[in-house]
């Protein structure tokens, strides 16, 4: 029972709020699933991880590598899925924190949400981009092996 409340709920939730954001998005059909899928995903990774900001750099690595795989089979945009699953990770509390301390004029909590904050920030940002990086660099020398085998068709 610990398990179904530590791991599946929380990944529960955060498929049905990525499954509310593709109204935003305007996603539609079987992509509303896959957005949803992609934010459970990334949130598993992130409670496997450890709740961390390395967990957050894993968990964008596995967001947008399921995006680019998702998007190429689909043959729409990567953005729409990759943003919406993305979501539930973007660090909304640690912001609001950060500038409820610095209000109240309380210096070192403010400075340490605020690092917080921003090295989520950073990690989601350089996961996104350095899996963006590596598929659309595999991808093509993936095409070109798959094209010199023969098993391409036309």
């Amino acid at each position: 029972m610990e398990l179904f409340f530590q791991y599946l709920l929380p990944c529960l939730c955060a498929f049905a709020g990525c499954i509310a954001f593709t109204l935003v998005f305007n996603i539609h059909g079987p992509g509303k699933l896959i957005a949803g899928c992609g934010g459970g995903l990334g949130w598993l990774v992130y409670l496997l991880v450890g709740r961390t900001i390395l967990a957050g750099f894993f968990a964008a690595l596995a967001i947008s590598l399921f995006s680019e795989i998702m998007a190429r089979i689909r043959r729409c945009p990567v953005t729409g899925y990759q943003l919406v699953a993305l979501l539930p990770l973007v660090p909304g509390g640690g912001i609001y924190y950060a500038m409820r301390y610095c209000l109240e004029g309380d210096t070192e909590r403010f400075l340490s949400t605020l690092l917080d904050t921003l090295g989520m920030a950073a990690a989601l940002a350089v996961g996104v981009i350095l899996a963006s990086s590596l598929f659309r660099t595999a991808f093509p020398l993936l095409l070109r092996v798959r094209d010199a085998a023969g098993r391409r068709q036309p």
